[in-house]
């Protein structure tokens, strides 16, 4: 069997958002000043790796914070297909107003999430198939290479639904801490392997 291309999927730090904001795809700030984190997470991460990131603050921030810590890798490609799921006109917003304001389109959007969308937005449905289309360009681009990909919790969980052959609601259960590691495994003929999920190495 031809060896696979593995993806090292790390969450973003934790996001600066005193207000609560729903933030989606906004361009909001991290926290990445526990080195001891970013440490342990570099020390596990591929040396000879090509390297992506979502093109947001958050990701670039943590992908700079990992390099900082000791991860080897060339500079990281920006790879929008990898953005965390767009909440449309909800972007921003806070949480009790959009509900306020409306109820129903709310309810059915955070109760039944995998192929509704906010106005103006994605589904998660719309996730998995740009992010499926990403891992296989780039899987086809580097095969039997590892890539570690900054990304959002979202993205991690439809390369999961992808790997896994998951209907897009069962993937919605896996829990993306930040700063944690998936590793998922692609190979040539379309099979695929979880290795790991939501590694948090500096647990231990």
């Amino acid at each position: 069997m031809s060896a696979p291309t593995r993806w090292w999927l790390v969450r973003h730090a934790p996001v600066i958002n005193p207000s609560g904001a729903i933030y989606g795809q906004s361009d909001i700030d991290c926290d990445v000043s526990d080195a001891r984190v970013f440490g342990a997470v570099a020390g596990i991460l591929p040396t000879d790796a090509l390297w992506l990131q979502s093109p947001l603050t958050r990701t670039r921030k943590t992908a700079q914070a990992l390099k900082a810590a000791g991860a080897v890798g060339p500079e990281p490609i920006d790879e929008p297909r990898l953005m965390e799921q767009s909440f449309g006109d909800w972007q921003g917003g806070d949480r009790a107003v959009v509900r306020a304001r409306h109820p129903e389109a709310y309810r059915r959007f955070w109760l039944a999430p995998a192929d509704e969308r906010a106005p103006n937005g994605e589904s998660f449905v719309d996730v998995v198939e740009r992010v499926t289309d990403a891992l296989q360009e780039w899987s086809g681009k580097a095969p039997g290479r590892d890539i570690v990909a900054v990304v959002h919790g979202g993205p991690i969980r439809a390369a999961l639904a992808h790997a896994l052959a998951l209907a897009p609601e069962r993937a919605l259960s896996f829990h993306a801490e930040t700063v944690s590691v998936t590793r998922v495994d692609l190979y040539p003929d379309g099979q695929s392997a979880v290795v790991f999920v939501n590694a948090t190495p500096w647990r231990f």
